[in-house]
């Protein structure tokens, strides 16, 4: 006779500082050292003007950014099946220690063919620690608070890139050496925290009731075979390119609405502030809710945000001052981050099978990727030739990913709790 299941435990203990000091001494160190790196990150926001003041035309520092996207793409892709067989301590060692090598090498390099190669290196090498440092957040933390977990991930990121670039600019006001060095020097420091603090080896998550263990060997193929999780990426894909015309089409849409620059960085710092302020308590309220049900609500809000700044003007039997619209619609969409973003952040890890979690957390991070490098292309060539009907393309978009995302995690919902017997 089979047990019946023992309710799940009370949540009152899952909110930020509870979930921080119960996590493991190498979850928190893990936190820490992401968030030194992504306060030293300043080479993809500097490269083209480094490149350029150096003399380097604006098509060759053009090209060597693009070649830093492609190389984090392969190296999420690289990191996922190194996790599964290192570990996120040695990811973590070789991918800050080979990027502390290779950033201050570029402001050394005169040829662009030289360039273009170490740009691209230091694009794969940075990123191979990620999956590593996603699975070991998933591996050592309760399925309960893996949302928690992740928002706070999240969060350190958020932080970092709000404040690299203002320490960035601070930095090359010195000199471009010192800004390189620093983020060299930024890299050592979370190698040396990874080396102290995070596990020597591999943990070996425990497999699902009833599951077969995953063979680690079967590289990427055993991601490709969960259709769930492959429909899930897709829509990870097009949420991301839809979310990031904030940085494409919105500066074109502000400019040919006639608002000054200063209105497009305030809507930065609104978004800005709406995450900061918001993101954790937010999440402790949705970190229990089914899985779908939240991201649907994300999705939905994303399209909202886009939908309107394209009704706003067009619809309303009261006019709204066009920078009114443009606040409204940055608003929604920024919600539509904190309310959906942790949990879509932390799916791979309550999705991957046993022995998979850094594939599963590649395969992602890829996807993302290819979301960052694509949507502002796509976003900027439909501006060209739709104009503010653009907002209703995107609106539409959002809405077939949450279809998918909705069909793709429904029936794991249950994954978001502790399966207790």
């Amino acid at each position: 006779m089979t047990a019946a299941k023992v309710p799940a435990p009370a949540r009152a203990d899952d909110g930020v500082l509870a979930t921080l000091r119960g996590a493991s001494p190498a979850v928190r160190a893990l936190l820490a050292g992401v968030l030194l790196n992504r306060l030293g990150r300043f080479l993809q926001v500097y490269l083209v003007l480094f490149l350029t003041a150096r003399g380097f035309s604006a098509p060759e520092a053009g090209l060597a950014l693009g070649a830093y996207g492609a190389g984090t793409v392969a190296g999420v892709l690289v990191g996922g099946v190194l996790a599964d067989r290192l570990g996120a301590r040695l990811c973590t060692l070789v991918s800050m220690l080979g990027a502390a090598a290779l950033i201050p090498a570029i402001q050394y390099l005169h040829d662009i063919r030289a360039v273009l190669a170490v740009v691209l290196g230091v694009g794969i090498i940075t990123q191979v620690f990620r999956p590593a440092a996603s699975a070991l957040l998933g591996e050592l933390t309760p399925r309960h608070r893996r949302v928690m977990i992740f928002s706070i991930y999240q969060m350190a990121f958020s932080i970092g890139n709000a404040l690299a670039p203002l320490i960035g600019a601070a930095l090359v006001a010195i000199s471009y050496d010192v800004l390189f060095w620093t983020e060299a020097l930024a890299c050592v420091g979370f190698a040396v925290v990874a080396a102290i603090a995070l596990p020597r080896r591999p943990i070996a998550a425990p497999a699902e009731p009833g599951a077969a263990p995953a063979r680690p060997a079967a590289g990427y193929r055993a991601v490709l075979a969960d259709r769930r999780y492959v429909l899930f990426l897709a829509a990870a894909f097009v949420n991301l390119a839809v979310y990031l015309q904030s940085v494409a089409v919105l500066p074109l849409a502000m400019r040919d609405a006639g608002l000054p620059t200063a209105w497009y960085g305030a809507m930065f710092a609104l978004n800005g502030l709406v995450v900061i302020a918001g993101q954790l308590p937010v999440t402790r309220i949705v970190q229990h809710r089914p899985a779908a049900s939240v991201v649907t609500l994300g999705f939905a809000l994303l399209a909202a945000g886009h939908a309107l700044y394209w009704l706003l003007p067009t619809a309303l039997p009261v006019a709204l001052p066009v920078a009114a619209v443009f606040v409204l619609g940055t608003l929604t969409w920024s919600i539509a981050e904190i309310v959906g973003g942790p949990t879509v952040a932390a799916w791979p890890s309550l999705a991957a099978p046993s022995g998979l979690q850094g594939r599963y957390q590649g395969a992602f991070q890829a996807a993302f990727g290819l979301g960052a490098a694509i949507g502002p292309l796509a976003g900027v060539a439909l501006w060209d030739r739709l104009g503010p009907a653009t907002w209703l393309f995107t609106a539409g978009l959002s809405l077939v990913a949450l279809i998918v995302a909705r069909a793709a995690m429904r029936t794991r919902h249950s994954l978001t709790q502790e399966n207790v017997s």
